[in-house]
């Protein structure tokens, strides 16, 4: 079986469903025809130039961005698509988005929350036509600090629809930027930059690497690469950020029912514990006090990441396992109606908003946004925000492991692929990427991808038995005290491989210690 139909088979075997029933297509199409219809009175921005910035393969187009500067600060546009008013509450598109709660991307292929009529069509920003946005407009004084925000339902056309490639290609001065956004996209990236410089000692310094396949028309994978965060992603990232933020703090202060995205600060043990680990590796790590608060654990964390990102750069290894165990020591975000505070951006209030086309919390944030401001949607009530909380954070949890097994299974068929080509002795080198107390796990490259990732079993280690140390970041040999530590480069065979199950088992190359 070629390795995207295994992984779209993931996708029905874990949600319990592909597509839509024909009667959800069609008030999908009927929606699109209404809104436009029906649209009334809406602030004329099509002459504003505007600009995507996207995945190369999306569809989906959320957001769109005009920038421009001003004096010794700026102002800036982020136009988001008006999802609701296509989807009405307690119609049929609305209750099937609220049981889906979020689009699921594997490999290959996607669940959309909405039809393809909607979230591809109709509600997507693409170049070229006008379409139907609520948009957030942003006045930001020296050091591009936001000021004041205005929100308002709009009519935008996309000048120009670039990917993250692309951009960074421009920001390298490797290409010229299409002429129609040149302004608006330097505006942009000085606003971007003055952000990233004011977030605060709170927020957490983690840059993620997300696989991505490339596939033959057979549906066989052909190669892989981790795609890192560049200046373009974090141009995007930073203000979908500042968007969010405006929108949250004001529902929170007209104390309207809403959904709020919430990380609470972490426990005290926990963050000790991560100090105790790192330094058992050798990592710096920030002065411990004692009796720490919730508030002085979650700063500690986040001077932590920003030590782990310093020490794994000079080191030249070591980034993904050391941030696995910053991540591993806080909570995990999720959804409420009760707004708790955002630990890991270091902000007071915080929602998601800015993709109401493929998460149902922020379709509830744009009701609820929009009510406030008299534009006639229907606000939620406290109750609808807790239930949908509560059910979005549950499908988010479920998405998240179809999508991170696809991913293996992905890496797996191509890992097999790989070996094929090359020989069942072909030598990777890795990095130690986890511990337990029978195995270490690695990430480790090849030819064909970078993303593949192995269980080295500890019985495999030569010449004696290795145990879990202490602090739970090596495998030590009880005789010789070597030791296979957490972020440590590795040269590994691979023993066997079980491509249906996403699974590699390797062997070590040479003496460990």
């Amino acid at each position: 079986m070629p390795a995207r139909d295994a992984v779209a088979g993931l996708l029905k075997d874990g949600l319990g469903f592909r597509g839509f029933r024909p009667t959800i297509e069609g008030e999908a199409r009927e929606a699109a025809e209404r809104a436009e219809r029906e649209s009334g009175p809406r602030r004329d921005l099509t002459a504003l130039a505007t600009f995507t910035v996207d995945p190369a393969t999306a569809r989906d187009f959320d957001d769109a961005v005009s920038a421009q500067l001003e004096g010794d600060g700026a102002r800036v546009w982020i136009h988001i698509a008006d999802v609701a008013a296509h989807v009405k509450p307690g119609s049929l598109l609305d209750q099937e988005a609220r049981r889906r709660g979020n689009s699921t991307y594997v490999p290959g292929a996607v669940e959309p929350m909405l039809p393809h009529a909607l979230s591809s069509e109709a509600c997507s920003l693409a170049p070229g036509v006008e379409r139907l946005a609520v948009t957030t407009e942003v006045e930001l004084g020296p050091g591009m600090k936001p000021r004041r925000a205005r929100f308002y339902r709009s009519r935008i056309r996309s000048d120009a629809r670039l990917d993250y490639d692309q951009l960074d290609e421009i920001f390298a001065g490797r290409a010229q930027p299409p002429a129609e956004v040149a302004e608006p996209l330097a505006a942009a990236r000085e606003v971007a930059a003055g952000l990233g410089e004011h977030r605060g000692a709170g927020s957490l310094d983690v840059e993620s690497s997300e696989p991505e396949f490339e596939f033959d028309a057979e549906g066989n994978v052909l190669a892989a690469h981790g795609v890192a965060q560049t200046e373009a992603h974090r141009l995007i990232e930073r203000l979908m950020i500042l968007n969010n933020e405006q929108v949250a703090q004001l529902l929170e202060r007209e104390r309207a029912p809403a959904i709020y995205r919430v990380h609470a600060q972490p426990d005290a043990a926990r963050v000790e514990r991560l100090l105790e680990q790192l330094s058992a590796l050798g990592v710096p790590t920030p002065p411990l006090g004692r009796g720490l608060s919730p508030q002085e654990a979650g700063h500690l964390a986040a001077e932590a990441s920003r030590l782990v990102r310093r020490e794994a750069a000079r080191r030249g290894h070591g980034r993904e396992a050391y941030t696995s165990l910053v991540l591993r020591s806080l909570k995990q975000a999720s959804y409420s109606e009760r707004n708790i505070g955002h630990a890991g951006l270091g902000s007071s209030a915080y929602c998601h908003f800015t993709s109401p086309i493929r998460r149902y919390p922020d379709l509830v944030c744009h009701r609820a946004l929009l009510a406030l401001l008299g534009e006639g949607e229907e606000a939620p009530t406290l109750a609808q925000a807790r239930d949908a909380a509560a059910d979005c954070s549950a499908r988010e949890r479920e998405s998240m492991q179809i999508e991170r097994h696809a991913d293996d299974v992905c890496a797996a068929y191509l890992l097999e692929r790989e070996l094929g080509e090359r020989g069942l002795d072909a030598v990777f080198e890795g990095e130690v990427s986890g511990v337990i107390r029978s195995a270490a796990f690695v990430s480790f490259g090849g030819e064909l991808g970078d993303v593949y990732e192995g269980m080295l079993p500890a019985r495999r280690l030569p010449g004696e038995y290795y145990k879990l140390d202490e602090a739970e970041v090596a495998l030590v040999g009880r005789e010789s005290g070597a030791r296979v530590r957490l972020g440590d480069p590795i040269s590994v065979r691979v023993a066997g491989v079980d491509a249906a199950r996403g699974r590699a088992e390797l062997a070590p190359v040479g003496k460990s210690g």
